[in-house]
Order: C-alpha cells, then sequence, then structure tokens
C-alpha cells in the first residue's frame, strides 16, 4: 500500500512539474475570462530573426500578441525588441538562458536569470516587467520560491500548439483552431518559418471567426 502510495505521489509530482495547468507549484494564469471575442496569441523564445515576418502579419490583421523573451536574445536583436515594444504589443520575461537544465538550478541562480532579463526588459520598455513564463512550462518549489520572491504573475497557456515538435503545418494550424475559444491562450513561438505561415493562416481563421487577439495586460484587465 505504502509503495502504491508513494508511486502515485511521484507520479502526480512529475505531472504538476510538467502540465503548468495543474498549478501544482504555483499558480498560473492559463485562460481569462471576457465576454469578448478575445484570446490571447503569445509567443516564446524570442527574439528571433524571424520575428519581424511575425509582426508583419499581426500588423496586417490588427492583432496584438505578449512575447516572452530569452535575455540572450534580447541582447543579440535589440532592435527587434524595441520594434515589438512601438508597434504597441508587450514583452515578458521567459529567463536570461532558457538552459534545459532550469529545472535544476537553484532559487538564487534563477532569481539572477530573471533578475538579468528584467534589467533588459525595462531599457526597452521603460516600466518594471511583471510577468513571466518559464521555459517548457516547467515548474518546481525552487522555481516557485523565485517567482514569489520576484513577484511574478506567471503565464500558463490552454492552447499548446507543439510548433517546436510538430513539422506538418496542417497538424499544427488544426492543433490550435480545434481549441479556440473566447479567454483562450495560445503558445506559439517565432522561431521558425512553419509557425509564421501557420499564423497565417490561424490570423485569416480568427478575422472569419471575428475573434481579436489581446496582450496578456490586457487579458489581466478583462479577468478582472
Amino acid at each position: 500500500m505504502y509503495v502504491v502510495l508513494l508511486l502515485g505521489f511521484l507520479g502526480m509530482t512529475a505531472w504538476g512539474a510538467f502540465d503548468i495547468r495543474l498549478n501544482y507549484f504555483l499558480s498560473a494564469i492559463s485562460s481569462f475570462k471576457t465576454n469578448e471575442n478575445s484570446i490571447a496569441l503569445t509567443f516564446d523564445d524570442g527574439p528571433t530573426a524571424f520575428t519581424p515576418q511575425v509582426l508583419d502579419l499581426l500588423a496586417r490583421y490588427q492583432m496584438k500578441a505578449t512575447f516572452f523573451c530569452i535575455g540572450k536574445q534580447l541582447e543579440s536583436y535589440p532592435e527587434i525588441a524595441q520594434r515589438i515594444q512601438a508597434e504597441g504589443h508587450q514583452l515578458a520575461n521567459h529567463t536570461y538562458s532558457h538552459s534545459n537544465q532550469m529545472g535544476f538550478f537553484g532559487t538564487q541562480k534563477l532569481i539572477e536569470e530573471f533578475e538579468q532579463t528584467d534589467i533588459l526588459l525595462e531599457k526597452i520598455t521603460g516600466k518594471k516587467n511583471n510577468f513571466f513564463r518559464p521555459p517548457f512550462g516547467v515548474t518546481n518549489p525552487h522555481i516557485a520560491q523565485a517567482v514569489r520572491k520576484m513577484k511574478y504573475q506567471v503565464i500558463g497557456w490552454n492552447i499548446r500548439s507543439l510548433d517546436t515538435v510538430i513539422e506538418e503545418e496542417e497538424v499544427i494550424y488544426q492543433r490550435i483552431v480545434s481549441k479556440v475559444n473566447k479567454g483562450g491562450i495560445v503558445l506559439l513561438h517565432d522561431t521558425s518559418l512553419k509557425t509564421i505561415a501557420v499564423l497565417e493562416r490561424l490570423l485569416v481563421f480568427m478575422k472569419e471567426k471575428k475573434y481579436k487577439s489581446v496582450t496578456i495586460a490586457e487579458c489581466i484587465s478583462l479577468k478582472k
């Protein structure tokens, strides 16, 4: 019996660590309540050389988005980050390094990662950042403690495109549109041409269905 309980606990803990929607270690917003036909398009891991094409499409279809930026990428593409800000989109923290070892970092190391990126974000936006998305959606007690120290609002998602894993554009597109509903938060990455192709189709779909995309900060406002 004790072995079964232990295995169950370990299984639940592992699941909780890898599925941010469960709010197992910390509280995250993965959708929002609204009476409007609104969703939130979010892009992780940029800015990159592909981001300008994403911005072009968003401008063409008059949509706003939130970009969860890696600090190193902000240093590599400062002009693109400035364009994101200038065009009315939101920038937020996605750690400095986006290390594959992030789940093993101690609390102080995580805080250093967060602070490095926040400094860069404040230089671009002129204001303090309050929003964070953990790489890979992974959470654990150290990440939770660091998030509390930084007083972040953690943002998850309820529509995961898997655009970094799936190669077929049609499969990615169908994963998204089959789940779109008002108050949804869509996870994309501004890191590939296939995502740009999917994004254009998605924006056409949104216009036809009369959806608009708002920033995460606007979602929080609507949620209140």
